[in-house]
Parts: C-alpha cells; structure tokens; sequence
C-alpha cells in the first residue's frame, strides 16, 4: 500500500489506481515472483495486474501523443509506370519462361486413354477435394420420410448441396462473429477450438469420402465424422481455459519488465 499522495511505479496516484474499486495492484520483484500453486489463490492478483497494465499503457500513450512532434507527410515512392510496371513484367516473364522451360524439358505423361465403355470402380476427385466430396456421401443422414410412395423427401445429391452451402455460410459468419483483436489460441480459447473443429472436420470428411479404404461400417464411420470434431474442439477448449491464467499473468509481468517505470 502506498500513501494517497505518493506516486505509484506507474506514474499514478493511489487514488488513480482505485478506480476499480479495488486495491492498488504493484508488479512484484523477480525474488518475489509467486509460484503457479500461490497465483491461483491469490484470486484478485490477475486482475489486479491486468488492470495496472492497461492503466499504464493508456497514461504513456497520453504522454507520447501531447509530447509527439510527427506531422503526417506524403510517402515518396516510385511511379507505377515504367518502374513498377517494368520490374512486374519481368518477373512474370521469368517464370513463365522457366514453366514453359520445364514443361518442354518433362513433358507430363498422359498415360492410357480411358475407355469409355467401362466405368472405373473408385472415383475420386484431388485429394484437396475430398472433404468436398465427403460431403455428397451424406446419405445415411438423410431422413427416410415415407412421403410420395415411398420416396424421400430430399435427394442425396441435394442434401449434398445443403450441406455445402452450411459449410461455406458458417465460414463467412466467422470474422463477423470474432471481432476481437487476439493472435494466439491461448488467448481466445472459444474460438481456437472452433477452428480445431473445423479442421478435423474437413479431415473425417476426407476419411469419409474415401471410405472403401477403412475397414469400418458406413454407419460407424459417418458417426465418427461427426463426432471425432466435437470431440477435439471441447478438449481444446479445456486445455487452453487451463493456460490462459498463467499465459496472462507471464504476459503482463513480461511488458513490466522490458519497458521499467519511468
């Protein structure tokens, strides 16, 4: 604790740092660094210390904006014509000319033409496709209704379609969604494990497309699809919950000691 009118290390008043409602939060020495046991019962040291970081990363950003001199001026750079025109030809015409080079050199080869009468027994796309692919292999998920004598009430082939418009509409919702302004997993662990879901997806999909290769029932193997992702996504979440703690606390302990109180 310090005196109402004694200058913390950040340049604040004790008043200042109250403005939580809390105690003043203070960056403890090396030798008096506490121990991962000792930060999960000190409850309030966390915040504390985010707190005391913010407000003093707010005051010096006050302190450099009314001290600045820097008057915005225009950038000189060079003409997009002939300089950067020229230089982008160039290049372009370097590796076209090495791909011709090589095509000349290794010509592909084409193999035996394909007989038209005869239709392959395995059809695959690319193997960057197969995700797509294992999505037109839904058919164990389409319901069954017993409507128009019989038939189903969804294609296979359209239920495929749905799913990738899904797919591709839960891709573009995402930087809506997530407007926060982290950069490591650890620091939004919600969303890295919806992006370790949806990567595990793409690969059981994979797997699902290409299902004549495992030795599992279609119907085990449309379970784990869908499983396996929910799966991977919760145990990331829980790992990373676990770390943000003591990844918060080291973060802020590490900003106070490569830039000291002044």
């Amino acid at each position: 604790m310090t005196e109402d009118n004694e200058p913390m290390t950040d340049g604040g008043t004790d008043e200042d740092a109250r403005t939580d409602g809390g105690p003043p939060a203070t960056v403890p020495p090396d030798d008096e660094t506490p121990t991962w046991s000792e930060r999960k019962e000190r409850s309030q040291g966390l915040a504390q210390l985010t707190y005391q970081y913010f407000e003093r990363s707010r005051r010096e950003d006050e302190d450099l904006r009314a001290e600045s001199t820097y008057v915005e001026r225009d950038v000189l750079g060079f003409p997009a014509w002939p300089h950067e025109t020229i230089r982008n030809l160039a290049i372009t015409s370097f590796f076209i000319g090495m791909l011709i080079f090589i095509a000349a050199l290794m010509p592909p080869h084409f193999g035996h033409p394909a007989n038209p009468g005869s239709t392959p027994a395995i059809i695959l796309p690319d193997w960057y496709l197969y995700w797509s692919f294992g999505l037109l292999k839904l058919n164990p998920l389409n319901p069954q209704l017993a409507v128009l004598d019989g038939n189903i009430l969804l294609g296979n082939e359209f239920l495929g379609i749905i799913a990738h418009g899904i797919v591709f509409g839960a891709i573009g919702l995402v930087p809506f969604l997530n407007k926060g302004s982290a950069r490591r997993p650890v620091e939004e662990p919600f969303w890295a494990a919806v992006g370790v879901t949806g990567v595990v997806l793409s690969l059981t999909l994979a797997a699902l497309a290409i299902q004549n290769f495992f030795p599992f029932e279609l119907d085990l193997l449309v379970t784990l699809t869908f499983l396996l992702p929910v799966l991977c996504g919760i145990i990331t979440y829980a790992v990373l919950k676990t770390m943000r703690e003591g990844y918060m606390y080291d973060l802020n302990r590490r900003y106070y000691m490569l830039r000291p109180p002044k």
